[in-house]
């Protein structure tokens, strides 16, 4: 094949790739592959950015940016009007009720960035730290940005036309990187965080408007919005839930604690979440519209929801595996030393991350229409850790912080349950998607420990990247046996999705 030839099949194979498909599982998968490279990339981008700005700033000038986060999240959650989720989760054409969700939208940007203007100074006293009241009032930018951002956007996720939502994301990942390493480097404080911050934000809205087509106006009408907010109070109750479930522990890490220790946690957390956290991101853009688009149909529903866990479970369990037996290296390779506190901690949050990424129900409640199972799952978690949070804190440190949000997160098996029992999906095989990577991954774990016991030394970069494919090529060689040996139908699912994407490629 000339090389003339190759590069037309592959501009060919490009263009189709940008094509949304035809059929509803090839969407879904397509918008799957556009959602997981836009992941991929931000995750790369954002690893590169975390190593070079922890090799310049002191784990306090995180914890610092973690307190202006927390206070910017929590005006954020507390006014959350669900619009969106309502949006796609909605039926026929939208276009009548955008001009009232942007609307909204931006009136509670603009009331936003207010609030926290004039709370950033009590906030700062509460935490004990006056250092945050500027940073916290420049921040509330971008909530405004935020909140005129162009409401069409949520097309790209309605229709799964993922490919765009790829480039909007990645336009304020990209600036976000650029600023915050050239900020670290020139000024080597706080402050290349909260420039980097904005900056993304700053992208991502003018993005919006270049790359959709409609056009917001100011315009309000009170029964569009009654009807939009009749699904998105169930979201506004369950994103307080999400916050206090997931910023909770943030606050008393940085009240009970230090700044310092807020910054190791909020660095293990993200470090040994990453996976479960993309994970999540890529089952809840791409399941949550087309889940609405199957819920009239139980029996293509209960399919879709079953090779959803079980292709999770493929991949997330040995991820959070390779984060719990090679966290020490990775810390000390490319964090440096004075980051090791930190690894008791992030091992815990490493089977936090696997429990969020398998229980991710969300989706198939809200698209069966039955927002509120999510919320009481999440009421009954906060009740969990509201119980154990405290003096398991004291006690331990970030380490019972650790151990707290992990014994929550186990209320995510109760979830999965009841979306089974939603479905109607049959107990015994979810199990088995779930038990088989478990014990694939239990042999992955021995191996890559006997190799560092009784193998490598001193591991440096080249012996950690040995071992983590050296842990890799096991799974993937154990899982292949198991599904010879209980036909798991796991081949069959990666080919299925393969041949879904590439079925009109030619």
């Amino acid at each position: 094949m000339s090389a003339l030839t190759a590069m037309g099949r592959a501009k060919e194979w490009a263009k189709r790739l940008w094509e949304p498909g035809g059929t509803l599982s090839q969407r879904v998968v397509r918008g799957g592959i556009w959602v997981f490279a836009l992941r991929i990339a931000s995750r790369v981008l954002t690893l590169i950015r975390t190593i070079v700005l922890a090799r310049v700033l002191a784990p306090s000038d995180f914890g610092l940016m973690g307190i202006a986060l927390l206070a910017m999240s929590a005006t954020e959650t507390f006014s959350q009007t669900g619009f969106q989720a309502a949006l796609i989760q909605k039926k026929g054409d939208i276009k009548d009720y955008l001009d009232t969700a942007w609307t909204v939208s931006a009136l509670r940007g603009l009331v936003l960035f207010a609030v926290l203007y004039l709370a950033a100074p009590y906030i700062a006293l509460f935490f004990d730290t006056p250092a945050a009241t500027p940073m916290m009032r420049v921040i509330g930018l971008s909530m405004l940005l935020n909140g005129l951002t162009n409401i069409g956007v949520v097309y790209f996720r309605k229709e799964l036309e993922f490919n765009k939502q790829f480039i909007y994301q990645l336009s304020g990942t990209v600036a976000d990187l650029v600023v915050a390493i050239t900020a670290a480097l020139l000024l080597r404080s706080v402050w290349a965080l909260v420039f980097g911050l904005l900056a993304g934000n700053f992208a991502r809205f003018v993005m919006s408007y270049l790359i959709c087509p409609y056009r917001p106006r100011v315009r309000f009408e009170r029964a569009r919005a009654n009807e939009l907010h009749s699904f998105g109070r169930w979201i506004l109750g369950s994103s307080i839930l999400v916050f206090l479930l997931t910023q909770g522990d943030d606050a008393l890490v940085g009240k009970v604690l230090s700044t310092t220790a807020l910054g190791f946690y909020q660095m293990a957390y993200r470090i040994s979440n990453a996976p479960a956290t993309e994970i999540s991101a890529v089952i809840s853009q791409v399941t949550f519209p087309a889940y609405s688009k199957l819920r009239d149909s139980l029996s293509s529903l209960r399919k879709a929801y079953l090779k959803t866990l079980q292709l999770t479970a493929l991949i997330s369990i040995p991820v959070a595996g390779g984060i719990f037996i090679l966290a020490p290296e990775f810390t000390t390779i490319f964090l440096g030393a004075k980051w090791m506190p930190m690894v008791p901690a992030m091992r815990v949050l490493a089977l936090y991350g696997l429990l969020r990424s398998i229980g991710f129900t969300g989706s198939v409640f809200m698209a069966v229409g039955r927002p509120e199972l999510r919320t009481k799952l999440q009421f009954a978690a906060l009740i969990l850790m509201a119980i154990v949070i405290y003096p398991l804190t004291v006690r331990w440190g970030i380490m019972g912080t650790s151990i707290a949000v992990t014994i929550y997160a186990l209320v995510n098996i109760v979830g999965i349950y009841i979306a089974l029992k939603v479905t109607e999906c049959n107990y015994k095989k979810a199990a088995q998607v779930v038990l088989l990577p478990l014990v694939d991954t239990a042999i992955m774990i021995f191996v890559v420990f006997a190799l560092k016991t009784y193998v490598f030394d001193n591991v440096g970069p080249a012996w950690f990247l040995l071992l983590t494919v050296g842990g890799i090529f096991t799974y993937l060689s154990i899982a292949h046996l198991l599904d010879l040996l209980f036909n798991c139908g796991n081949k069959k699912l990666i080919q299925e999705q393969l041949t879904n994407l590439f079925q009109k490629f030619g």
